[in-house]
C-alpha cells in the first residue's frame, strides 16, 4: 500500500474516532482523495456533521456515527462495508494528527491535479497544431494557471514563478512538431520573402523572434536578417550569406550556402505579416506542448514538495506567456498582465491555512483521542464478533 493511501485511511480513521477533527479539516475536500470509496466516505462524514448528527453532541462517540457514515456513503459508491470502516479506525495511529494526515492527502491531490491539467494542455496544443489554431491551448493554459493559483492558496504558499535548480529527473521526450513539413515550408517561404523584400522585415520585426521557428537553422537565418535590418544594412541573398558566415553558421554546419540559395530561390508573392502569423501559431502550440510536458514531468516527481512544484510549474508556463504576448501583439490584441494571477478573494480562512500547514505539532490531546473521554477507542466501535478486517 502506498503512503498516500495510508494517509487517506488515517484521515478517515481520525474522523471516525473523533468527529471534532472535521473542524480542523475545512480545507480538505472529498475530491482530494484518490480512492472513490474514500471520497464518498469523507463526503458522507461532512454531510453528517453539517446535518447535526447526534454524535457531535454526545460525550462518547456512538457506533451510529460509523454505521450512518457507511450508509450515507453507500448511496454514492459500491463496496463500502462497516468492516472496512472499522479497518480505517485501526489504520489511524492518533486521531489528533488528522491535520497532518490531511496535508499528506492534499499533497497527493496537488500532484495529481497538476498532472491531469498538464495532460489536457498538451492535448489541446496538439489538437490546435493540427488545425492551425491557438485558442484551445491558450484556454487550457489559463485554466492551468488558475488551478496552480488555487492550489497554492490551499497549500498556504505564495504563487510565484521559480526556476528549478536542476532539470526534472525524467526529461520529457520531445516529439517531432505536428505538421512538420507544412511548418517548415511556411518558414522557408517567409525567409525567402524577407530576403528578397527587405522592407517586409518592418512587418514582423516587432514581434517575431528566432526562437519562434521550429527549425533551428531557420531561426538562425532569421537572426541574421534581423541583425542586418537592425544595423540598417542592405538585405539580399549575398549580404545574408555573408552575415551567416560571420556568425559561424557555415563553419559549424548549421547552414550551407546551397541551403540558403535554395531558400531564397523559393520566393513568390506573399505577405510577410501573414506568413509570420503562421509561424507564430506554430510557435504558440509548440511552446504550450513543451510547457505541458515539463510540468507533467515535475508533477510526476513525488519527491518534489507541493510549494516548489507549483512555483516551478508557473515558471514553466512563463515561456508560453511570453510567446502569447507577442502573438497578441501581432494580432492587435491587448497583452495579458505578466506574473501569476491575483488570488481569489474567496479562499480558505487564515485559520484553515494555518491548520493545513500543520506538520508534526498536533494540538494537545490524550493519548487515545483528541477529545478526552469522548472519542471511542477502536475496540469501542468494532463489532464484537469480528476482527479488524
Amino acid at each position: 500500500m502506498t503512503p498516500l493511501l495510508r494517509a487517506e485511511q488515517a484521515v478517515l480513521g481520525s474522523v471516525l474516532l473523533d468527529p471534532d477533527q472535521l473542524s480542523h479539516l475545512g480545507w480538505l475536500a472529498p475530491d482530494h482523495f484518490y480512492r472513490p470509496i474514500h471520497r464518498a466516505l469523507f463526503a458522507a462524514l461532512r454531510k453528517l456533521r453539517d446535518d447535526g448528527h447526534p454524535a457531535l453532541a454526545e460525550e462518547s462517540v456512538p457506533l451510529s456515527w460509523v454505521t450512518d457514515a457507511v450508509n450515507e456513503a453507500g448511496h454514492h459508491v459500491r463496496g463500502l462495508t462497516a468492516m472496512y470502516a472499522h479497518s480505517l479506525i485501526s489504520a489511524c495511529p492518533r486521531p489528533a494528527h488528522a491535520p497532518v494526515y490531511g496535508r499528506m492527502v492534499l499533497e497527493g491531490a496537488i500532484h495529481r491535479s497538476i498532472t491531469e491539467h498538464a495532460i489536457r494542455l498538451h492535448q489541446a496544443a496538439r489538437a490546435d497544431a493540427l488545425q492551425g489554431e491557438v485558442e484551445g491551448a491558450l484556454h487550457y493554459a489559463d485554466v492551468l494557471t488558475g488551478v496552480l493559483s488555487d492550489l497554492a492558496q490551499r497549500w498556504g504558499t505564495e504563487p510565484r514563478p521559480v526556476a528549478p535548480t536542476a532539470p526534472p529527473a525524467t526529461a520529457p521526450a520531445v516529439p517531432p512538431p505536428v505538421r512538420a513539413d507544412q511548418v517548415a515550408e511556411d518558414e522557408r517561404f517567409l525567409l525567402a520573402l524577407l530576403a528578397e523584400q527587405p522592407r517586409a522585415m518592418d512587418e514582423v520585426a516587432g514581434w517575431l523572434r528566432p526562437g519562434d521557428f521550429a527549425d533551428p537553422a531557420h531561426g538562425q537565418l532569421y537572426r541574421c536578417l534581423g541583425a542586418l535590418h537592425h544595423r540598417g544594412e542592405p538585405i539580399d541573398r549575398v549580404t545574408l550569406l555573408w552575415e551567416a558566415q560571420r556568425r559561424g553558421l557555415l563553419a559549424d554546419g548549421t547552414l550551407s550556402s546551397d541551403q540558403l540559395v535554395a531558400i531564397c530561390d523559393g520566393v513568390g508573392p506573399g505577405s510577410a505579416e501573414w506568413l509570420g502569423e503562421l509561424v507564430m501559431r506554430s510557435s504558440v502550440t509548440r511552446t504550450a506542448a513543451t510547457s505541458a510536458r515539463t510540468i507533467r514531468a515535475l508533477a510526476e516527481n513525488e519527491a518534489l514538495a507541493p510549494g516548489r512544484l507549483i512555483n516551478h510549474a508557473l515558471h514553466a508556463l512563463g515561456a508560453l506567456h511570453e510567446v502569447r504576448a507577442r502573438w497578441q501583439a501581432a494580432n492587435g490584441s491587448p497583452s495579458p498582465s505578466p506574473g501569476a494571477p491575483a488570488r481569489s478573494p474567496t479562499g480558505p480562512p487564515p485559520a484553515q491555512v494555518h491548520a493545513a500547514l500543520a506538520r508534526s505539532a498536533p494540538r494537545p490531546a490524550s493519548p487515545s483521542s483528541a477529545r478526552p473521554g469522548t472519542a471511542p477507542s477502536p475496540a469501542a466501535v468494532r463489532p464484537p464478533s469480528r476482527g479488524h478486517g
